[in-house]
């Protein structure tokens, strides 16, 4: 099995080192690319000689190796090594264990789980629109900048505009919402924010739509597809927390089972 492990040195946050990640790869028969700061992903995976496919870093930089995968056909590890891991928590593997979810590449086995595709892009986790996606934009800016606590500034800088609403329409129904989200798969509403998800393999985007951030009021309906059109020429996106520009109409679709996601046998993930 010929595996190569993508580790992006600035998504990781406490635990092992960058040297410590690499040298455990490599103990375990993987080659190892860690990224250089102006090195693009896209092109390197693709010109990747592998029959595993890995990705050590954040949701955004895991749907980019996931995509290659799929499209090749190969199997894709998962390395929690972001600062909130939502793909890797909700696959059922050890987000606080990047070292422990290595172990497939001595034996593992295959997972099959859904992904999402907005045209002809994949996401592992959603897709919003409206008030989040400003935040992850500024965000962005921010840290192109050089900006301190960007995340934080892009957050104030949103907060009197959690009252605003847009419009869109869904699949034929307008809908007014702050916050329009496209979910690969179900995930279990909390007080403010989505939450986990229990399964990825049940072949379904869920579509939620809220108003507010104070007091947020949640709908929500499921679907193998979706179609979202706006009066806007140009979207800001938030895909899989990395910031997007969609242009609608936008197409949405559930790619039922379409990553083979190796897993370990036992200890750091949960069976489907």
């Amino acid at each position: 099995m010929r595996a190569t492990l993508f580790v992006n040195p600035r998504s990781g946050k406490g635990g092992p080192s960058v040297d410590e990640l690499a040298s455990a790869a490599r103990e375990r028969g993987a080659r190892v690319h860690v990224l250089g700061r102006h090195e693009s992903l896209e092109e390197l995976v693709r010109e990747a000689d592998a029959d595993v496919l890995g990705m050590a870093g954040g949701d955004g930089s895991l749907g980019v190796v996931a995509a290659a995968a799929i499209e090749r056909d190969v199997p894709f590890l998962c390395v929690p090594w972001g600062t909130r891991n939502h793909f890797a928590g909700d696959a059922g593997l050890d987000i606080d264990d990047p070292l422990g979810a290595l172990e497939p590449l001595r034996g593992g086995r295959e997972r099959r789980v859904d992904v999402g595709r907005v045209g002809d892009r994949v996401f592992l986790n959603n897709v919003s629109l409206g008030v989040y996606a400003r935040v992850v934009h500024r965000r962005e800016r921010g840290r192109r900048r050089g900006e301190a606590l960007a995340r934080l500034r892009a957050l104030l800088r949103s907060l009197p505009e959690h009252r605003r609403s847009e419009q869109f329409v869904v699949d034929g129904r307008p809908v007014r919402a702050s916050v329009l989200l496209v979910g690969n798969n179900e995930y279990r509403l909390d007080l403010l924010s989505l939450g986990e998800r229990e399964r990825l393999d049940e072949g379904l985007l869920t579509i939620y739509a809220a108003r507010g951030l104070r007091r947020l009021e949640w709908t929500e309906r499921r679907a193998e597809r979706v179609r979202i059109e706006s009066p806007s020429d140009r979207l800001r996106a938030a895909l899989d927390g990395e910031p997007a520009n969609l242009h609608p109409p936008l197409e949405l679709r559930i790619d039922p089972g379409a990553l083979r996601l190796l897993v370990p046998e036992a200890g750091h993930a949960a069976s489907t």
